[in-house]
């Protein structure tokens, strides 16, 4: 009975030393990729929520500051890691199956309201106007001047 807990305990700590060191090893990848992305001119995000252009970073000495621009002019100092990642220019762009799909949405909207079945925001905002000149009109055709 001793011996199961013996070897539950050993396999226990195995487990917790080879975790830990691929956890390390991830850890490593992660930092050396980041050093090799931050180049001048790259755009990065700071850990305050600060988007900004890297001007100044040395990946050996990480004590020293960077300078980051965070406007043209505005070029601020911070600690090395308080760079937070560099940011991607192609999270913001659409793939072909994205452009196709909201195009079939499109669509699908454009025929609803030609239905009838829901109403546009700019269809409900030209009713409205309509009725106002309808209502200017009505209301400038009943007064009438007395002679």
């Amino acid at each position: 009975m001793d011996w199961i807990l013996l070897v539950a305990m050993v396999a226990l700590l195995g487990f917790m030393f080879w975790s830990s060191r691929k956890r390390a090893a991830k850890m490593k990848a992660e930092q050396e990729a980041k050093a090799r992305a931050m180049l001048p001119g790259v755009k990065v995000l700071l850990q305050g929520g600060l988007y900004g252009v890297l001007v100044s970073y040395d990946g050996e000495d990480l004590s020293k500051a960077a300078t980051v621009e965070l406007a043209p002019g505005v070029a601020v100092e911070v600690h090395s890691q308080a760079i937070l990642r560099v940011v991607d220019d192609e999270d913001g762009t659409v793939t072909e199956d994205e452009f196709i799909e909201a195009e079939a949405d499109q669509a699908e909207y454009e025929g609803d309201v030609a239905n009838g079945v829901i109403s546009s925001v700019s269809n409900d905002r030209a009713v409205e106007a309509a009725e106002k000149v309808a209502d200017t009109s009505a209301d400038s055709g009943d007064a009438k001047p007395h002679a």
